[in-house]
Order: structure tokens, then C-alpha cells, then sequence
């Protein structure tokens, strides 16, 4: 949908900054995505040909890992000699444990799976020869992660990246994939007479004909958009080609004056902060009176390829700024960025404390990194030959497209997001059950060729913001320019941003920081509502200037509080507000229509 920019009058008689009414031109062509050589042009096709075939996985990088592990390994007789030797301590285990079940007894089983593994919960898996077979297996699998173990001279991603592909293989031949192996689908089989097969099979045929078709799932009516969730109560103020600005209704006589931009991730739809009324962090935010923003990026399709990184700056963070400015006018803005939205947010703030540009009252960075050097199992699918392949599938289609980006983050959850799924689904019968989460998650966004490679290449790979070389209009940034209020927010079990790489804003700024750690994961810890049974969170202070402190004497430092973090934050931001004025309805002109907008529809 081709929409024209439009703009909201000031809430008052003030005058108001002028506002862009034109989106700013395309940007040029950067040089690699020039027009190639024909001969380059056909060695791209044919790897984004192959790409579509591997889901995006390079398996010249697969190949260089497994070659160097092996060739570290073959003169190493030392780890040799290990490996043999824990094959027969594991082996002997084994031994021992089938004894003792035979003769009658109840030993403690000699493997345990990990936390995330739950294939294993159902009580049968404790009966013969169903506890020898899963013992069998975790084994097999201990074995095979001390053998992948970093060695002498190999290089740590190749070690990382085999044990990973290890995992996946013995994933395929677990045993509680199989109906003969698995005692749940064997009681499940007789309780129905085998009903739930034909169910599975209904569901496999499904599952795969939407795959075939590549069909996107429409949002479920129970869950419906606008009505049940992303139903907080405002207003499209401004609409441009990448992105709708919301202002949300008020719900207090009185808000801080300062109002609040949130920046979410253009990788996942914005309503993660915004899904069902009781776990709604806008909707909080809303009833804890303040003024409320919220960018809703649009869905990128092949037109929109060349739209680059710097786009999202200036179309997206820079420009809702100018809008927030023109509406309430007077007054500087506490903005809160989540995950790549944090790292964006973070760029814009650097740039915007170089040029002077004093519009922020504080900064917020939820599960957002600005330094990736420590940025978890995602960098287990890139290095130069994995972001070339990408790259190459992009520039094929434009944009990068929902399977290939949600595979590899299951991939790391294997065990629990793809296998314990297909058993229950396809060997079980059992329907997925949507829940205001999985809804969002499976409402996935393609990302524009351009930018996605400016950040895989400039800003994951080569890690250029905490490095000193990530240029903002042909000039460095540096973080340490930053002089608002920074809240770090990072959650304790986070797999795509590690709360410790999260704590590295604390190297690499100087102004006043609270640091918070959250229980949860990167979007569990973050929906943290007040009343969420089993929360705790922890919370320090740095001032400004302080020497810094590494993230283990951190948390050592720092013992767990009770309850939902929000009303921390909220406390925090009101510190850091000037005081209340009356409440602000959102006005637009011409009327752009009710929250949540038309972007948040695309598919």
C-alpha cells in the first residue's frame, strides 16, 4: 500500500515546527548492490538458488566447521584419548543403570536432559525400556558436546557451530520421535484407537501445504487485531512509507509532561507491547499517566528493497521525533527502544547528542545490545560466508523473508520449538493452541535487502557502534557522546540478547545508568506485569562517571526483588519527568484512523 505522509496540527494554538510532508528520496545504491557484472550476477543467482534450497543456512560454512573441528581433532591424541575414555565411563553407566533395572531397582538415572528439554516430562519415559532408551540417548548426546568442546587452536565458532549441527542430527533420531519409542504416543494410540494418528496426519498435510504455498496464517479471530489484541485505545497521527506513528488516548486526568516514543523491532510486529490488556506495557504505561507514542513499522515487500538502515533513522526515529515535537511542543521525550528498536534508538541518540540536538529527556533500552561481540547462539549462523549467502538470497528478492529468519531462531530451541512440537502435533493430534504470544510470533515481517544487510555485515558481524566505526551522515557516533538518564533493561535467560552483552552499554557509555535484570527470556522477561506470578528482577545504579563493573561482580552485588519491574521503570521515568499537565488527546488532520493502523495488517 502506497500511502502519502501525512501530519497531525499541533493540540494547540502554538506554533508548530514544520514537518516533512514528503518522504525523503530513495537512497542511492550502495556500490555492492550496483548493478553486477554478469558473470558475478550468475554466481549470485545460483547461491540465492541454493539458499532458497538450504533455508538460508551457507553450507560452505557448515563444511569450513566441520573441516576445521576434524583437522584440530585429528592431532590432538590427547582429546582423543579423553573422548575414549568418556565413552567408556558413559558406556559403563549405561551398564550399570540397565542392571540395576532389571534386578528390581530404582537407580538415579545417570543423564539428565537440559532445562530446555522438555521431551522428556511424561512419567513413562521412567519405565523400562523406555528409561534405557532416553538414557541411551543423552548419552550419546553427552558424548558428542564434550567432542565439539572448544579445542586447542580451533576456532571457537567452528567449535560452537559443530556442536550446534551435532544437536540437530541427533535431534532427528531421538527417541521420543518415534511412536514405538515414545511411551505417550503408545498410551495416546490405545486411549483413542488411534484417532490422534489420523488427527496428526490431518495436521501434517496442513502444516505442510501452508509451507509448500509459502501462505502466511491469518491472525486467529479470537486474537483479532484492534479488538482483542493491540487494542489500547488511540490514534494514527502521522503515516510515512516505512512506518505509522501512534498516540494513545489518555486514560488520567493528569501526565507528566514529558511524553514517551517507543521504538520497537522492525524484525516482529510492535504490539509485543501492546497484546492483551492485562499484559499490555503500553496500555500500563497509559494508566500510569503518561503521553504515549508508538512507531508501527510497515511490512517491507521486493519495492522497498534498497531502503537502508539510515531510512529507519530519519523516516522512522528522527521523524516521529518531529512529530512528537509538533504536537507537544516545548517538551523533550523519554524514548524506549526494544531489542533492534534499541539498538536503532541507540545510533539516533549518539548522533543526536554529536549534533547537539537536546529533544531527549532520558533513553530506555529493553533486551537491546549496542555491542555484539558476545551476542549468543545467533552468531552460530554468521560469518562473512553466511552474510554473503544472505545477501545473495536478498538480492534475488528483494527483502528477506519469514522462513528464513524464523527457522534459525527455532533452530536454537530445536528440541523444544520444532521436535516436542511435531510429536504433539503430528503424533499426539493435538491442535496448537493459540495464545496471545504465539499469535504475535507467528506474525512475522520480511526485512528490506539493503538495511538488513547494512545491519548483518556493519553492525552484527563487524560490530562497528561499540567500535568507533558505525558513520551516521558521513561521521562517526560514539556512544560515550550520550549524556541523558539511560535504563538498561536485560533478562536473565535471553538467548538472542544475552543480558551479559545487553550490560556492555555500561562500557561504553558514561552518563547516569540503572542497569535492570529481569527473570525471563526476550520477550517473557519483557511482558512482566504487575501481578505475573514467579517475577523477580534486579536493579543497580551507576552514576555518571563511575568506573565501570564487570556483569558477575554485578550480580553478585545485587540481590533479586519481588514483583514486576514495570513500577520500577515507571518510578525511574517519573523522576525523570519535569512534573504533570493536563492530559492530551490525540488529535490528527486529516483523520488517519484509530490505533492500531493499517501497517500492523500486512502480510
Amino acid at each position: 500500500m502506497t500511502s502519502k505522509p501525512t501530519r497531525t496540527s499541533p493540540a494547540n494554538d502554538a506554533p508548530a515546527r514544520h514537518v516533512p510532508t514528503v518522504v525523503p528520496p530513495a537512497p542511492v545504491p550502495a556500490a555492492d548492490a550496483a548493478e553486477p557484472h554478469l558473470h558475478a550476477a550468475l554466481d549470485r543467482a545460483a547461491m540465492a538458488s541454493l539458499a532458497r534450497f538450504t533455508g538460508g543456512l551457507s553450507p560452505h560454512a557448515m563444511i569450513d566447521a566441520w573441516s576445521d573441528w576434524a583437522m584440530h581433532l585429528a592431532r590432538a591424541p590427547g582429546r582423543q584419548l579423553e573422548l575414549i575414555e568418556r565413552a567408556q565411563a558413559n558406556t559403563t553407566k549405561l551398564a550399570q543403570y540397565s542392571a540395576a533395572r532389571m534386578t528390581g531397582l530404582s537407580p538415579e538415572k545417570p543423564f539428565a536432559p537440559g532445562r530446555n528439554d522438555t521431551r522428556w516430562t511424561h512419567e513413562g519415559w521412567d519405565r523400562m525400556p523406555f528409561a534405557l532408551w532416553q538414557q541411551g540417548f543423552l548419552a550419546t548426546q553427552d558424548w558428542w558436546d564434550s567432542a565439539t568442546a572448544n579445542l586447542r587452536g580451533l576456532h571457537r565458532q567452528n567449535a560452537d557451530r559443530t556442536g550446534f549441527m551435532v544437536r540437530q542430527l541427533l535431534d532427528t533420531v531421538s527417541p521420543s520421535n518415534f511412536p514405538l519409542a515414545n511411551p505417550e504416543i503408545l498410551e495416546r494410540t490405545r486411549a483413542t484407537a488411534g484417532r490422534n494418528l489420523i488427527e496428526g496426519a490431518l495436521h501434517y498435510a496442513d502444516d505442510a501445504r501452508h509451507i509448500l504455498a509459502q501462505e502466511h496464517r491469518p491472525v486467529p479471530e479470537e486474537f483479532a487485531l484492534g479488538k482483542v489484541l493491540a487494542c489500547t485505545p488511540g490514534k494514527v497521527v502521522y503515516r510515512n512509507e516505512l512506518m505509522e506513528l501512534i498516540q494513545y488516548s489518555p486514560s488520567t486526568d493528569k501526565v507528566q509532561a514529558e511524553p514517551v516514543l517507543i521504538v520497537p523491532a522492525w524484525i516482529m510486529k510492535y504490539y509485543i507491547l501492546d497484546l492483551s490488556p492485562e499484559n499490555s506495557l503500553i496500555r500500563w504505561l497509559v494508566g500510569q499517566g503518561f503521553t504515549v507514542f508508538c512507531i508501527s513499522w510497515r511490512n517491507p515487500g521486493a519495492e522497498h528493497a534498497e531502503l537502508s538502515l539510515e531510512d529507519y533513522r530519519k523516516q522512522g526515529v528522527m521523524q516521529a521525533l518531529d512529530v512528537i515535537n509538533e504536537i507537544v511542543p516545548g517538551q523533550k521525550v523519554h524514548a524506549n527502544g526494544y531489542c533492534l528498536g534499541g539498538t536503532l534508538l541507540a545510533i539516533a541518540a549518539a548522533a543526536m547528542a554529536r549534533n547537539c540536538d537536546d529533544r531527549l529527556a532520558s533513553v530506555t533500552l529493553m533486551a537491546a545490545q549496542v555491542d555484539f561481540a558476545e551476542a549468543g547462539e545467533l552468531l552460530l549462523f554468521l560469518d562473512e560466508s553466511q552474510v554473503a549467502f544472505l545477501e545473495d538470497l536478498m538480492w534475488s528478492q528483494g527483502y528477506l523473508d519469514r522462513p528464513q529468519m524464523s527457522g534459525a531462531f527455532a533452530a536454537i530451541r530445536a528440541e523444544d520449538l520444532i521436535w516436542s512440537r511435531a510429536v504433539r502435533r503430528y503424533w499426539l493430534g493435538e491442535p496448537d493452541l493459540p495464545t496471545d504470544i504465539t499469535v504475535w510470533v507467528n506474525d512475522t515481517t520480511r526485512m528490506p535487502a539493503r538495511m538488513h544487510s547494512e545491519y548483518l555485515r556493519g553492525i552484527f558481524l563487524e560490530n562497528r557502534i561499540s567500535a568507533g566505526r558505525f558513520a551516521v551522515e558521513g561521521r562517526v557516533i560514539a556512544l560515550k557522546d550520550i549524556s541523558v538518564p539511560l535504563f538498561v533493561i536485560g533478562t536473565e535467560t535471553d538467548h538472542i540478547a544475552p543480558w551479559r552483552s545487553v550490560y556492555k552499554t555500561a562500557l561504553f557509555t558514561d552518563s547516569d545508568m540503572h542497569f535492570l535484570l529481569t527473570k525471563g527470556g526476550h520477550n517473557g522477561g519483557i511482558l512482566s506485569e504487575p501481578g505475573h506470578k514467579g517475577r523477580h528482577y534486579r536493579i543497580g545504579h551507576r552514576p555518571a562517571g563511575a568506573h565501570y563493573r564487570d556483569p558477575d561482580t554485578w550480580l553478585a552485588a545485587h540481590d533479586p526483588v519481588q514483583g514486576s519491574w514495570w513500577p520500577e521503570w515507571g518510578r525511574w521515568l517519573a523522576r525523570q519527568s519535569s512534573g504533570t499537565v493536563p492530559a492530551r488527546s490525540p488529535e490528527s488532520h486529516p483523520d488517519l484512523g484509530d490505533a492500531p493502523g493499517v501497517y500492523i495488517h500486512q502480510t
